[in-house]
């Protein structure tokens, strides 16, 4: 069997110019109209394939391949998520979820004996920027979240509205609850969002792990003061002590041999003015590390770093944990298949680990997991100018297809 590359590319370009600003800038962020036209679009897509169409309480949309032999099987899932960041490139995501609605084509073209149901899924709010947090429907879908809980998060922009509500305007509250179904596995193909693929000119990337991810947000309250008159050694200077901390984490991940990773990305300084000593600061802090014992070592090495600074500097240091999830291990199973599936087809492969976070880390909670990478230009993600070649993406669908009819 073979897919239908030309149908492939062209759903991606159809969902692509979906959802877009005035600007012309891609801004699906979940459950705004933006996102309603994403949905509408994928659902007909569905609908047009003679798919089964469930949407869950969350608004989690899955079109359902079954036959009456094999519908009390336990399915084959592949997902993604197709609600964007704001000002967004096409692939994150949507590659995924078109990918494999691709693969139930191209099965049902041929007329392919199912063993089992086979299902593709679009999770909501994976990217997290307008409710929190991230991965929202997948982690209530395995039960990680209370949906009522999930439900009743506040937009960013306007605390007022709820999930719920805006699931209920745009018509995606749906009937089911989430985990109606059990999978058998899921599979979850992706663009790497990294420059390793890329960088090394290899094809796929047979996904073994994922990081553990660490959100905190942190509060420096200092002294403001004039900036011309008040020497170094009197001020208590909330900027100056960010910027050690954002040294101090470059140093950390520095010296990790490439495991960790750091980010401070969101920063404001209060009052914020040219010729005064800043008298608070806030800021974001993501760590990450593949590893459990030494993610926890890198909190306990930053908490350690704030009370000496807190100290030296006479400031006080607030912190926040805002997102904490642990790495995962995928299943080594599908992993081989994948490795397998990749050297039948004389396509270049690797193993590695995933340092974004994708709804693949919350339903290997349920069932056997893995994901599937393919090279993203200069590893370019959440920016309009996210590309990946034709070649690779119809590689990573053909890989996809595979490694589905081996399961």
């Amino acid at each position: 069997m073979k897919i239908n590359g030309n149908r492939l590319l062209e759903t991606l370009k159809k969902l692509g110019a979906t959802g877009r600003e005035e600007s012309g800038a891609l801004s699906r962020v979940a459950a705004t109209d933006n996102d309603k036209a994403g949905r509408d679009l994928f659902v007909s897509w569905l609908k047009e394939s003679g798919l089964n169409v469930k949407v869950d309480q969350m608004g989690n949309i899955f079109g359902i391949l079954e036959t009456e032999e094999n519908k009390n099987k336990e399915p084959i899932v592949i997902g993604s998520h197709i609600d964007s960041v704001i000002n967004a490139g096409i692939y994150d995501g949507c590659y995924g979820v078109l990918s494999g609605l691709e693969v139930i084509r191209t099965l049902k073209e041929n007329n392919y004996k199912l063993e089992r149901p086979i299902i593709v899924g679009a999770f909501t709010n994976e990217e997290g920027i307008r409710f929190q947090p991230d991965m929202m429907g997948s982690l209530v879908f395995v039960r990680g979240l209370p949906v009522e809980e999930a439900l009743n998060s506040k937009a960013i922009e306007n605390p007022e509205l709820i999930l719920k509500s805006e699931l209920q305007r745009i018509g995606y509250y749906g009937n089911e609850k989430p985990g109606f179904f059990k999978p058998y596995a899921y599979l979850e193909l992706h663009v790497e969002q990294g420059p390793i693929l890329d960088y090394e000119k290899i094809s796929i990337g047979a996904v073994e792990n994922l990081q553990g991810i660490s959100w905190q947000k942190v509060t420096v309250h200092g002294e403001a003061n004039h900036a011309g008159t008040t020497p170094t050694r009197l001020r208590k200077d909330a900027g100056y002590v960010t910027a050690k901390i954002i040294t101090f984490l470059r140093d950390l991940a520095n010296n990790s041999n490439e495991k960790t990773v750091a980010t401070v990305g969101i920063i404001e300084f209060e009052p914020n003015a040219i010729n005064v000593i800043p008298s608070k600061s806030t800021f974001t802090i993501d760590l990450r590390n593949p590893n459990e014992e030494k993610l926890k070592a890198n909190e306990e090495a930053l908490k350690n770093y704030l009370e000496k600074l807190r100290i030296e500097e006479g400031v006080e240091i607030e912190t926040e944990r805002l997102v904490r999830f642990l790495p995962v291990t995928f299943d080594e199973r599908i992993v081989k298949i994948i490795e397998s599936v990749a050297k039948d087809k004389n396509y270049s492969c690797r193993r590695m680990t995933s340092g974004a976070g994708h709804d693949a880390q919350m339903m290997s909670r349920i069932c056997p997991t893995a994901m599937i990478f393919v090279p993203s230009y200069k590893g370019i993600s959440h920016n309009p100018a996210e590309f990946t070649e034709d070649e690779d993406l119809l590689k990573g669908t053909s890989v996809l297809l595979d490694v589905v009819t081996k399961l």
